[in-house]
């Protein structure tokens, strides 16, 4: 008997995966045996939510989050702001020339309010700021339309939109390479700087795309301690475990090594160990996805390359990864 995942942790945290319309449907099954959080890999974030300005197309976001409901999930919204996947329409007038920090502040606010209204009471916690902190160098933000109109502003009243919306909801800071020291502290620095100025940020978002060797346990465990030292609560929101590391362009796998397939059982079972001794403050464990048949790493960063980067194969069976998380 394959043991439900959202119970072996139930004690310790939720258990999650990113869906699409189309994924809640072909791996309808998995989802229902063993999450009870979900969250819309794309279908919230805003060209998908609000395309042209003043025009809602909810349909998907509405299936993904009835979907949910309908099978006692959580929902956890993604995203409100972000450098990515933001219609060009948000930044420019009429005229085409780009707009002031007023008028984004405007046109921020009714996004905003619009979606996290709509959802009141259905999405208990938002990532509303998602991947501003510059990945290299000296500068706190990534360079990006948000930073060059409003700097570290559009930020700060990002979160303020978002707990006037909806008071109840858990309002997250969430992004990547979080684990790696130059860029884990970059994310402290932000979000310590929000909370002295009384911005209403609830918790930061380890995304954890990992690979087989990086990040280290120790530099994970590390920015577990840095992150809970601000006081706020950790989710683990993106959570695979690539077959190849970042910079290996290999593309003449057809499956994956047994050599792999140990390795990722190992990482699992040590991740999901280090989880638990910190599930004091670490709620809500997000797989980016639930099995190998659909992941977005079969495209990045090689495109059209196979990877296998979850607990359950193609044909969603468990892997030995699962039975080690299992029994960790």
């Amino acid at each position: 008997m394959i043991p439900p995942l959202r119970e072996v942790y139930k004690e310790h945290f939720r258990i999650g995966a990113a869906v699409s319309p189309i994924t809640i449907k072909t791996q309808k099954d998995l989802l229902v045996s063993h999450v009870n959080s979900i969250t819309a890999e794309n279908h919230m974030k805003f060209e998908h939510l609000q395309p042209k300005e003043g025009e809602f197309t909810f349909e998907q976001a509405d299936e993904i989050v009835h979907f949910a409901l309908s099978n006692n999930m959580v929902v956890r919204g993604h995203t409100l702001v972000w450098h990515n996947q933001t219609p060009t329409w948000m930044f420019y007038d009429r005229e085409g020339k780009v707009i002031g920090r007023e008028l984004l502040f405007e046109r921020l606010k009714a996004h905003i309010s619009t979606v996290v209204r709509r959802y009141k009471g259905k999405v208990y916690c938002w990532d509303v700021v998602n991947e501003a902190v510059a990945d290299e160098g000296n500068d706190l933000l990534r360079i990006s339309r948000w930073s060059e109109i409003a700097g570290m502003e559009f930020i700060e009243k990002a979160f303020l939109y978002a707990r006037e919306a909806d008071p109840d909801a858990l309002l997250f800071y969430n992004d990547y390479n979080e684990s790696f020291p130059e860029k884990r502290e970059k994310i402290y620095k932000l979000v310590k700087s929000l909370l002295e100025k009384y911005i209403p940020v609830d918790g930061i978002g380890l995304q954890a795309h990992w690979s087989l060797t990086r990040p280290t346990l120790e530099e994970i465990r590390l920015a577990i301690e840095r992150y809970a030292s601000l006081g706020v609560q950790l989710h683990i929101t993106e959570l695979d475990i690539s077959m190849f590391e970042f910079d290996d362009h290999r593309n003449d796998l057809i499956k994956p090594t047994d050599q792999m397939v140990d390795k990722q059982a190992e990482r699992y079972d040590q991740i999901f160990s280090l989880f638990k001794e910190y599930s004091d403050v670490i709620r809500n464990v997000t797989f980016w996805g639930i099995a190998d048949d659909y992941t977005w790493l079969d495209n990045f960063p090689v495109k059209q390359r196979k990877n296998w980067p979850f607990l359950f194969d193609e044909n969603h069976q468990p892997k030995p990864a699962f039975w080690k998380v299992c029994t960790c």
